[in-house]
Parts: structure tokens; C-alpha cells; sequence
């Protein structure tokens, strides 16, 4: 665990919704955490992924879905009845690099939305294993050129993800400085996954506390979307990029997670090249908790990302 004397780090203990975390908790422990992908196709696992995506969505969100064709991604707008023209929030979505949650994600993001006044461009990259890395990483990079080609504003636009997503996020900005391309005015960044050699020693010792994944299962998912060899490569790992001349970074993760320790380390690469990182631990949380709109917790870690893009942007809100 980190130093508590950390300048870029808050430790957030949000008292409320125990039971809800506790019976959230005994449900993936029944469910994501007994997932086995020995044996199983990639479409059955899609077809059940999707149909529990599809079962905890939540109706009606504050925004309309309008479906964009860029030439290169599939992609589709979260747009709020308010929507200041030129904001743009570039969501890259999580799932393991092989899944898609539309659903979960549109609720989680569409708060955002709402607060901010601003469009989300959610992104539909290629998945593997189909398309490993680096489609995904290539797709995005292209959103992004995408968004820049059609009149938005590098300074207006607040690139975010989760899990892999952020994975994806992270990367893309690595790919960003290589292309001397403008940088996005902010990043938020849920759950990273930022090494895929799996590493961080949380691995190790969060194994037991984790309710969502076991070492084996994400060993298995990394292996449908990079090979050994492409492990260090950071569009693949961005922990091993220059974090130099990054754009604001926020980091929320979960004091439960295996991957507790990637946000941990990538926070402290980014705050030791001189980037302004923040780094939120919120306490007896998993993996992306920001998308269980049940948890008061999750409604707490938005108020703090809608602040953050606020503040990076100049948006009023």
C-alpha cells in the first residue's frame, strides 16, 4: 500500500451503502470471480456478458444515444438536452479488450454528461481476439484524430476510461506525444490496467480480497490481446512510457483490487515527471465501482470526475 504522506494521494472512506457493497460483493464473488475461459468460445462468453449488461442497465438516462459513423471506428454520442457546443468527453470503454458493456457504460458515463454540459464520443474499438493488439489502440488513437479533424478543440476535450479502457487511454496519450499531436485538456483514468506483465505486487497479495478477478482469469484475457513479446510496448503497457508532458491525470481505483497496484505505480511515474496527477484510493471498493449506480460511492466518485474535467477545462457548469 501507498505512503499516506503521498501529495497526490486521497484515501476516500465513504461511509454509506454497506449493505449494498457487502450483498454487490457476495454477487461477483458467485459470478465474475468464478468465471472460467478454459473451454469457452469467445461468443457464448459475449452472449452472457451482454445479456447481464443488458439485465443491470438502468432506464432512463438523462441523455440520447446518437450513432456517428467516423471512417475508421464505430462510434455513438451520449448527448445531453444541455450540451454546450465544442465539449467533447472521448470514452474508451473497458471489457477485458474482448467485451463491451453499452449499456453500463452509457449510465455510468451519461452523469458526466449531464454536469458537464458535454457530448461523449463512446468509442466501439476493435476487440480481440479477432483483432489484437494493437487494433484497439490504433482505433483510438484515430477517434481522437477524428474529433480534432472535426473542429473540437484539443483544450475541450476530456479523454477517459476504465479497466482496459483506461488501459487505452493512457496509451493513447503516449501515442499522442509520439505524433507531437495536442494533448486532450485532461485524462480519467478507472481501474487502469497499465501493465500487462502483471507485475504489481498487489497481484500478490490482493488475491483473497479481490471480488471480481483471480490472477488466472486475467492472465487469460491479457493472452487474447497481446502476445509475450508485445508486453513491454507501451501502447500495450503504458506504466513503461515517458510520462513526460502529459496532460492532468485522475486516477480512482478501489482499495480491494488486484490491479490496486497499477494506478499506485502509474500515479507515482506520472507525479515523478512532472505531470499534476491525482490519485483517489476509495476504501472497501472493487473494480470499477463507479459503474454500479446503486452504490452512494459511485455517485460520490462522479461529483469528483465531473470536478476535475471542470477544472482542467475551464467549463462552466
Amino acid at each position: 500500500m501507498p505512503r499516506d504522506d503521498l501529495p497526490y494521494l486521497s484515501r476516500i472512506d465513504h461511509a454509506g451503502g454497506r449493505l449494498r457493497r457487502w450483498l454487490l460483493f457476495v454477487m461477483l464473488r458467485a459470478t465474475a470471480k468464478r468465471l472460467r475461459l478454459a473451454g469457452r468460445d469467445i461468443a457464448s462468453l459475449r452472449a452472457e456478458q451482454a445479456a447481464l449488461d443488458r439485465r443491470l442497465s438502468r432506464d432512463p438516462l438523462p441523455v440520447r444515444t446518437v450513432p456517428d459513423a467516423m471512417s475508421e471506428v464505430a462510434a455513438q454520442w451520449l448527448e445531453p438536452a444541455d450540451c454546450r457546443p465544442g465539449r467533447a468527453i472521448l470514452f474508451l470503454h473497458g471489457g477485458a479488450f474482448a467485451f463491451r458493456f453499452p449499456h453500463t457504460h452509457a449510465a455510468m458515463v451519461a452523469p458526466w454528461c449531464d454536469a458537464l454540459r458535454a457530448r461523449a464520443l463512446m468509442v466501439d474499438y476493435r476487440l480481440a481476439p479477432e483483432h489484437p493488439f494493437p487494433a484497439a489502440a490504433d482505433d483510438c488513437h484515430a477517434a481522437y484524430r477524428w474529433l480534432l479533424d472535426h473542429g473540437y478543440r484539443a483544450r475541450d476535450i476530456v479523454l477517459a476510461g476504465d479497466s482496459a479502457g483506461a488501459n487505452l487511454a493512457l496509451a493513447t496519450l503516449h501515442s499522442l506525444k509520439r505524433a507531437c499531436m495536442p494533448m486532450p485538456a485532461c485524462a480519467v483514468l478507472l481501474s487502469p490496467v497499465v501493465d500487462l506483465t502483471m507485475s504489481g505486487a498487489t497481484f500478490a497479495t490482493h488475491g483473497r480480497r479481490d471480488p471480481v478477478f483471480t490472477l488466472a482469469t486475467l492472465i487469460a484475457l491479457r493472452n487474447l490481446y497481446v502476445k509475450p513479446q508485445q508486453m513491454l510496448d507501451e501502447r500495450a503497457s503504458p506504466l513503461f512510457g515517458d510520462f513526460r508532458g502529459l496532460p492532468p491525470l485522475l486516477f480512482q481505483t478501489g482499495s480491494e483490487e488486484l490491479l490496486l497496484d497499477d494506478s499506485l505505480r502509474a500515479a507515482a511515474r506520472a507525479h515523478a515527471a512532472g505531470v499534476a496527477v491525482e490519485l483517489e484510493v476509495w476504501e472497501h471498493m472493487a473494480h470499477v465501482f463507479q459503474a454500479t449506480h446503486t452504490l452512494p460511492q459511485a455517485a460520490a466518485a462522479a461529483e469528483r470526475i465531473v470536478s476535475f474535467a471542470a477544472r482542467h477545462t475551464g467549463w462552466d457548469l
